[in-house]
């Protein structure tokens, strides 16, 4: 499973599937968001603001991400 880490309380979806490589702008993370292709913590999400915090998984064309927070 690859894992993005985050400095903030949360990442909204969108900003998720871009910081892990899955989509290449915030347009394309929209479109693939709102086609129902994303899957947070098992379950279709269609909301790009979506907030994911520690412990959170997405998927998207079989690729499964953490997300891991690092405090400051």
């Amino acid at each position: 499973m690859k894992q993005i880490h985050i400095h903030t309380e949360y990442i909204q979806l969108a900003q998720a599937l871009k910081l892990a490589d899955l989509a290449q702008t915030g347009g394309e993370a929209k479109v693939i968001i709102q086609d129902g292709l994303v899957e947070v913590n098992g379950e279709t999400d269609t909301r790009r603001g979506r907030k994911l915090r520690h412990g959170d998984t997405f998927s998207f064309d079989g690729e499964e991400v953490e997300v891991i927070h690092h405090g400051s």
